[in-house]
Parts: C-alpha cells; structure tokens; sequence
C-alpha cells in the first residue's frame, strides 16, 4: 500500500519535470503526507497539464456520505478498471501525485520499523492516482479528492510489504494522462524497477502524523550501551 509519503521537491521542478502550464500552488517541502491532507496533483486540464491541490482519500462521486467508512487512499491496479468506487475515475480523470518517495512498515513482533524508498538519482517519483468530484447534496459543497493506485511490490519493496504505488516511466507520463486504450493504460501500471530504487530504514518520528519535519528521515537512533554495573553502597 502507500499510506505516506514525501515531496520536497520545488514546483520549478515539477513544472520542467511534467510540463505544467496552469496553476501555481505554494508548495512548502512535505516530510510526512497524511491521508485526508491536502495534497498536490498533476492532470489534464483545458488549457494544458494543470497543478492543483486535493484530499487524499478519494470520494466517488454517487457516494451519500463520505464519513460512513474508511478513505480510499489505495485503489489496486488489478480491479481499478473495474471496481466501482473508481472505474469512471481510471476512465476519465487519471492524475498524477508527484512523491520524493514513500514509507512502509515492516512488522517486528508487535513493532512495526518504518522504511523509507526514494529512487537512486533523487529525482521525483510520478505516482499514478485518481481524482474525483463530489457534491455534497445537502448543502451543495464540492470536494476534490484523489488516490494511488497500488502495484505488485518489486524485488526490493516486497522484502517490506507486498504492494507498493503504482511509479510511472517517464515514458508513460504522457500516455497515463492522455492515454484512451485500455491496453496502453494497464500497461503502464507495472512494478517500477527495483535496481533503479533505493530503501533505508528510519526512526519512529515519523510513526505520528503530526511530525512533518526532515528529522522524519533520519535514521533509527542507534541503541544506548548498557550502563556498566554500580558498585552497591556500604551505607
């Protein structure tokens, strides 16, 4: 899955990167994405590829009551095309979610080690999601939210979990937002390259939400040396 990740990049690199023409969000460096946050998305827009902030957590748009379960961050790449929560989203508005990189937990009995992926030169990641529009109907208020699809893990994530987002070539950029067969678009869902990654541990700051800091990417704090024994008092 992807549950949080990270974007320091600034936007003139986002701009080059993806050839943004429309819209100029503020972008701060983000050092711990939360699901419900407002997040950056890169989609087609009428005057070109537009820039723009949305929720995490996608809302189909038939949807009575977003509350009533758990956001959908994730959309599998296996069923997106089909499952209802998102078809009509894979099928007409398809973004993506430009990330430094993500976390993911590895259990360790009932400790969990975060991890951290990045790609190896440093360059963002193209992360493949959706967007959607809902309305809501008792007080006509409009919400725009997104999610990341999710892939089979590579050789090098899947030692940490065994799905990871769904990374776009830089070749498939273009047919990912522009794209209308539904062969060139599942093909573009496909495990990123694991030689082309890189993965170190981090240390628990991370773990809470609202630590959004570099210090998030620290490594673990090595373990203190035990204290050498005390001579027991006479008195």
């Amino acid at each position: 899955m992807c549950g949080r990740y990270v974007l320091t990049a600034p936007f003139s690199v986002l701009v080059a990167l993806y050839t943004i023409t429309a819209g100029r969000p503020n972008l701060q460096p983000r050092f711990n994405i939360a699901p419900t946050q407002m997040v950056p998305v890169i989609r087609r827009e009428e005057e070109g590829r537009g820039i723009a902030m949305l929720r995490w957590g996608l809302i189909p748009s038939w949807v009575k009551d977003p509350k009533a379960g758990p956001p959908l961050i994730n959309a599998r790449a296996e069923t997106v095309a089909e499952k209802a929560s998102f078809r009509t989203a894979y099928r007409k508005r398809r973004c993506i979610l430009p990330a430094d990189g993500w976390y993911e937990w590895q259990r360790e009995g009932k400790a969990k080690q975060p991890w951290y992926y990045t790609s190896l030169g440093g360059e963002p990641f193209a992360l493949a999601g959706l967007w959607e529009h809902w309305t809501d109907p008792k007080t006509g208020e409009s919400v725009e939210s997104c999610c990341i699809i999710t892939v089979a893990a590579n050789a090098l994530a899947v030692n940490v979990h065994d799905r990871m987002p769904a990374i776009l070539r830089t070749e498939d950029v273009e047919t990912w937002l522009e794209g209308t067969e539904a062969d060139d678009l599942a093909r573009c869902l496909a495990p990123f390259p694991a030689e082309t990654m890189t993965a170190r541990m981090v240390g628990p700051r991370v773990n809470a939400v609202r630590n959004d800091d570099p210090a998030c990417l620290d490594p673990p704090a090595a373990e203190a040396p035990p204290e050498p024994p005390r001579q027991p008092s006479l008195f």
